[in-house]
């Protein structure tokens, strides 16, 4: 609807939309003789329908009649004939009669009102009034002063709306000519330019239009489809004088201004050959970013946290966050020795925590900036989990204490998917953080590219419609404007807990980083750059005009600042050694020590108690709530659970259930996302029952397990992986008290998400010593489905694991446990549930917390043998990174012909098939469950305990995939490359996958043949 609404005025130059807002329009300035009703009735009889039928009504019943003729009055449906028709203005309406009334009496009305001109004008010039005033409050934004240059439009387009008033010679367009400048209009309740008066001259009712939507300041929000907002925001830039600012704010904003600025100069004198990315053309920012948090704080709001690419970030450090100058000065010294493992990212990537007290509403605030790689828009979703996170944690369920704000450049916002992602959480009920405040340094250009060849839509920020978020325009080189717009913003998220978007409209005054020379590409552009004035320099002028401040004052401010400079500057020179605790977004105060002390490599035996398990496991298979209705599927499903449960055996999903019930209990809060979690893509979980009578009643049994237990969250996700993963890794960031889980739908979509694993997951703890607990969950296995749903591609996060393949580590009885600590993250494929449930318990139990990668099943979720017994979950068992074997091969070890190591699944294609051949005393079978950091002493243990055995690597993912490559040189250093290990699987491929079901099989029977004989090798090792 708004659609079309918004192109009427460009097809014609009077359509039938259009004559049909201005006659409904026009009735907010006649005289109201009764009130309308919500319904498509005739009006009055013998009165002219101008009489209280309000705008809405009318184009609502516009928009019915298009749809169906019948659904209105006669009256109405002529009236919308004519004007479809094309009839000129004052000739479309016929005035409807009573029953029965002639048709000579129907001539004699018709006659009469069309002999009434001087009424007709009258009606029609107040309705092209209030057209006019919906022209500019619907692209008067097109034609608002918004570039500092004065040579670019914003907009990529240079043309004006055909509606917008910009000479007089245009009031022709609506009807009116000069002489109409001076007549007074009767305003509609749709604008607030009159303040206080009803009425006035249309010659002023432009101008307060233009001063409202074309200067500085430029408003999108009329696609916004609530009434209530629309009017809030049209008060908030229509009512004259609002824009007025104290001495006190302008002083305050002027020495801002100054520290902007001259901390950008500081850099450039101290370090003129470094690159720094700097906020030059965009000095506003600052002040933009202090008005909407002293804003929020003063609404209540106590954390705030930021994301933000490296332009301006120095700054952002220095004068927002306040983070000590000593400390970002000594960044630039190259002899800086580091103090840890964490020095591993330059200074314009690290983040910051600070608490500290807001001046101006002298309340406690909590500042975060999130460290970011150069994926310049990857931080966003990890912003708003862990936005998300600090609200569940302070019970903030409202988003009135914790709010996050995202700065971007305008390039990446438009070009890059994961804004288009990230907005599409911002109203799920799981993943909402009740309204971002966003602020696009629009520098107008991308690295060396023009905006024209870099976007089709007008704007940078029109994905922000999606979600109907207002968007402010505003010049950057206007401090006063840019302030009232980030003021309103912050109301706006106060007020709505909606997103908004701030278009910072600026310039990048040298290139993309200070050693770039951006006058090869764009020569005119920075020609005039090198003209224009500093904006602290033109503000300052203007409120030294104003009497605002004098020279002096001015001057002592620049001086203040720069002594603050110079002698951090001074202090940082002292600094040998980076403390990388100065720079960390996400402290967890306490967790590393135990009674002041480190805490010990040491993990406690991960089992439970009988009674533990018999208990979550009732739960596992009942509904705890009266008059709920489930699926009759679902009954056979909980039927199932419970036998298991009095045999005292668990399959994949109730390990699964014993591992998150029992850590409830512990209080460590459980959030498990990703598409179809809740049932589970498989059909496994069913974490969240459904009543079959009542829409919308669920039940979480999970949630009803304990009395004071923790907080279960199990929540379908929006169909995207590099948005909701990003997200979960924010929402593990916050505490490390919680398990938090993304599972893929199927594994290899995990490779949309690439972005976040390789920049955050795999390197966030080296980069920013970022430790960070989020359990991938990946469903993976070659099931004859074919490529599209076969691989989890693991040999690419073994590929990225730190681990020595050279090496054999020395063996301490801590080992296990510092194998753990010492590696980036873990890499599993279990093969049991109960090894299932010890892993994730253990991602808690451990001092310390890394990423959890594991490889989930998909046919073992159902496969009988795949179940394990309560004894292997009790009291003083763990999760066992190697599974020996344990059958008829230990009787005789010395006659045992080759031993096969494998991982997850095919280890039960093995020992069918070993049964098959009668091979059982022959081939002993080893499950590696953990396959990085690498098992090498349990692997020793197993090739020392068959002396006379061939060493066979079995997989079924293809030779240059999976997880060959990785365990065979890992083998090999064990044994100190003493014998051979063979390969056995399938031939190297590009896909991951057959398609054809018979060529899966064929492939299968070779190597499971392979693997148990010896003459199928042909030198191969």
């Amino acid at each position: 609807m708004h659609r079309l609404r918004t192109c009427a005025f460009k097809l014609r130059p009077l359509t039938a939309l259009q004559t049909v807002q201005n006659y409904s329009q026009k009735q907010s300035a006649a005289p109201r003789t009764f009130s309308p009703v919500r319904c498509y009735s005739a009006p009055v009889a013998a009165e002219p329908f101008l009489s209280g039928t309000s705008s809405n009504y009318v184009e609502e019943m516009y928009y019915a009649w298009l749809e169906n003729p019948k659904s209105v009055h006669k009256s109405w449906d002529i009236f919308f004939r004519n004007a479809n028709a094309g009839a000129p203005p004052g000739t479309a309406y016929q005035s409807p009669l009573p029953l029965g009334t002639s048709l000579s009496t129907m001539a004699q009305v018709q006659s009469m009102m069309h002999a009434q001109p001087n009424v007709e004008k009258l009606v029609e010039d107040h309705l092209a009034v209030q057209s006019l005033i919906r022209a500019y409050q619907i692209r008067g934004h097109h034609v608002a002063q918004l570039d500092p240059l004065g040579i670019m439009d914003a907009d990529l387009d240079s043309s004006v709306p055909a509606d917008i008033i910009t000479s007089s010679d245009k009031l022709g367009f609506y009807g009116l000519d000069e002489s109409d400048l001076d007549k007074v209009f009767r305003l509609p309740t749709t604008t607030f330019i009159g303040g206080k008066e009803t009425a006035l001259p249309l010659r002023e009712i432009i101008r307060r239009l233009e001063m409202a939507y074309c200067q500085h300041i430029g408003v999108e929000f009329m696609f916004i489809n609530d009434l209530e907002q629309c009017q809030w925001i049209r008060e908030k830039f229509e009512t004259p004088g609002l824009m007025q600012f104290s001495l006190e704010e302008k002083r305050t904003l002027l020495a801002r201004m100054v520290r902007s600025t001259r901390f950008e100069e500081f850099l450039q004198r101290k370090w003129s050959s470094e690159k720094r990315f700097g906020l030059e053309g965009c000095e506003s920012l600052i002040p933009a970013l202090k008005t909407i948090i002293d804003k929020s704080s003063g609404n209540g709001v106590d954390n705030v946290i930021l994301g933000m690419p490296h332009r301006g970030r120095l700054n952002v450090l220095a004068n927002v966050i306040r983070k000590e100058l000593e400390q970002i000065f000594c960044q630039f010294d190259s002899k800086l020795e580091a103090a840890d493992e964490g020095s591993g990212d330059v200074k314009y990537h690290l983040g910051m925590y600070h608490r500290r007290i807001n001046r101006v509403t002298n309340r406690n605030i909590t500042l975060s900036l999130v460290a970011n790689p150069s994926h310049l828009e990857a931080v966003d979703p990890v912003v708003q989990g862990k936005t998300k996170a600090e609200q569940f944690y302070c019970g903030d369920v409202d988003g009135k204490r914790v709010m996050s704000i995202l700065l971007h450049g305008d390039a990446a916002f438009a070009g890059q998917g994961i804004v288009y992602e990230t907005f599409h959480l911002s109203d799920l009920p799981s993943y909402t953080t009740h309204g971002t405040i966003h602020v696009v340094v629009n520098n107008q250009i991308g690295f060396t590219t023009d905006p024209r060849m870099a976007r089709s839509s007008p704007y940078p920020t029109d994905v922000a419609r999606v979600v109907n978020a207002p968007i402010f325009h505003v010049n950057a080189d206007d401090p006063e404007a840019v302030m009232y717009v980030c003021n309103v913003a912050a109301e706006w998220r106060s007020t709505f807990h909606k997103d908004v978007v701030v278009d910072l409209v600026c310039y990048r005054r040298n290139g993309h980083n200070e050693m770039d020379e951006p006058m090869f590409t764009q020569p005119l552009m920075y020609k005039q750059i090198k003209k224009q004035k500093p904006v602290l320099l033109k503000y300052a002028e203007k409120l030294m005009s104003e009497g605002a401040v004098t020279q002096q004052e001015y001057e002592e401010e620049i001086s203040k600042y720069d002594k603050i400079c110079e002698e951090a500057y001074t202090r940082s020179k002292d600094e040998k050694i980076l403390h990388i605790k100065h720079w960390l977004d996400s402290p967890w105060p306490g967790f590393f020590t135990l009674d002041g002390q480190p805490k010990s490599m040491t993990c406690p035996s991960t089992g439970l108690s009988e009674e533990e398990l018999n208990h979550i496991g009732e739960v596992a298979s009942s509904v705890p709530v009266e008059d709920f209705t489930i699926h009759g599927g679902l009954k056979r499903i909980l039927k199932g659970r419970g036998d298991m449960v009095k045999d005292r055996t668990v399959d994949w999903a109730l390990g699964e259930y014993m591992a998150f019930g029992s850590l409830l209990k512990e209080g460590i809060h459980v959030r498990l996302s990703g598409q179809d979690v809740e049932r589970g893509t498989f059909s496994h979980r069913h974490h969240v029952l459904h009543d079959q009578n009542v829409d919308k009643r669920t039940c979480i049994p999970m949630n009803h397990m304990w009395p004071n237990q923790a907080p279960y969250t199990v929540c379908n996700s929006s169909l995207s992986e590099y948005g909701v993963l990003g997200f979960e890794l924010g929402f593990a960031m916050a505490s490390p008290n919680a398990l938090v889980l993304w599972e893929a739908q199927f594994a290899d979509f995990y490779n949309t998400a690439q972005a976040i694993i390789d920049q955050f997951i795999c390197a966030g703890q080296a980069k920013w010593v970022r430790q960070n607990g989020i359990v991938l969950l990946l469903p993976h296995g070659l099931e004859g489905m074919g490529p599209e749903h076969s691989s989890g591609r693991p040999e690419r996060f073994l590929q990225m694991c730190n681990d020595d393949s050279d090496v054999f580590p020395k063996i301490t009885d801590d080992f296990a446990v510092r194998q753990l600590y010492d590696c980036n993250w873990i890499v599993v494929n279990c093969s049991t549930p109960a090894n299932y449930f010890h892993v994730l318990r253990r991602q808690i139990l451990l001092p310390f917390r890394k990423p959890l990668i594991i490889f989930t099943p998909k046919s073992l979720l159902r496969h009988p043998e795949a179940k394990s017994s309560f004894d292997d979950m009790l009291p003083g068992t763990h999760f066992q990174r190697l599974i020996p074997d344990d059958g008829p091969v230990i009787k005789n070890p010395e006659g045992v012909q080759r031993i096969v190591f494998c991982t997850g699944k095919v280890y039960y294609e093995l020992t069918r098939e070993r049964k098959a051949q009668g091979k059982e005393d022959k081939v002993a079978i080893s499950r590696i469950e953990q396959l990085s950091p690498f098992p090498f002493d349990l692997v020793k243990q197993e090739v020392d305990k068959y002396p006379n055995a061939e060493l066979v690597w079995c997989q079924e993912e293809h030779k240059n995939q999976g997880y060959y490559d990785y365990v065979k040189p890992r083998i090999r250093t064990t044994i100190n490359r003493a014998r051979p290990v063979w390969y056995a699987g399938r031939d190297p491929a590009a896909a991951p996958a057959t398609g054809n079901k018979n060529t899966h099989l064929q492939e299968m029977k070779r190597f499971l043949d392979a693997a148990l004989n010896t003459d199928a090798f042909k030198g191969l090792s």
